[in-house]
């Protein structure tokens, strides 16, 4: 194994990997979950736009010390709002179930840095279906709202070393469709928690 699993948990509830190519030497899934949030920033960055260029424009004009530089803060809201869209667009999670050279191989990239991990075929002792729990996102003004966990449906690689390895969560009816398709071409028993 080349490379540390626990880089590959995930702190979002569930991932919704889709299935981006699969034929007989194996099969490639790809998430960008980060999508609408991404695209949603943008929206936001586009429309500050127009408050930033005549604010930005103004104070070219009248100076450092004129009153509109009381409203710097819509030119900086919005390149800062412009980075956050570009990060979680640039959010990538694949996985390759590669049949010629006997590895999964998953990766985990963002435009600040890239994750890889590598497991042999020989190195998997099962797939297993089960539950996680994880926390629920909400929270409120620091309110204990958020302190809640809820079972999610997972699937995982159950290494012969006694660790796991996170493909997916999602429904359990996707998650048992899924461990179908990938045991096609990893050969290995699946075993439910």
């Amino acid at each position: 194994m080349e490379g540390d699993p626990r880089h590959f948990e995930s702190f979002i509830s569930r991932l919704g990997f889709q299935i981006q190519q699969e034929d007989s030497h194996g099969v490639s899934m790809v998430w960008r979950g980060a999508r609408y949030p991404g695209f949603l920033c943008l929206g936001l960055s586009l429309a500050l736009l127009f408050l930033s260029v005549p604010v930005l424009w103004a104070i070219l004009i009248r100076g450092m010390y004129s009153t509109t530089m009381s409203l710097w803060y819509f030119p900086a809201m919005n390149l800062i709002l412009f980075c956050v869209t570009i990060f979680l667009l640039s959010l990538n999670r694949t996985t390759v179930i590669d049949q010629g050279s006997e590895r999964v191989l998953l990766s985990k990239r963002s435009i600040l840095k890239r994750r890889d991990l590598a497991v042999a075929f020989g190195e998997i002792a099962a797939l297993r279906v089960g539950t996680d729990m994880v926390y629920s996102g909400f929270a409120v003004a620091g309110s204990t709202m958020g302190q809640s966990r809820f079972p999610t449906a997972s699937l995982r690689l159950a290494l012969k070393g006694g660790e796991t390895v996170l493909l997916d969560r999602g429904s359990k009816q996707k998650i048992h469709d899924l461990a179908l398709r990938i045991n096609r071409f990893l050969d290995k028993p699946i075993t439910d928690n």
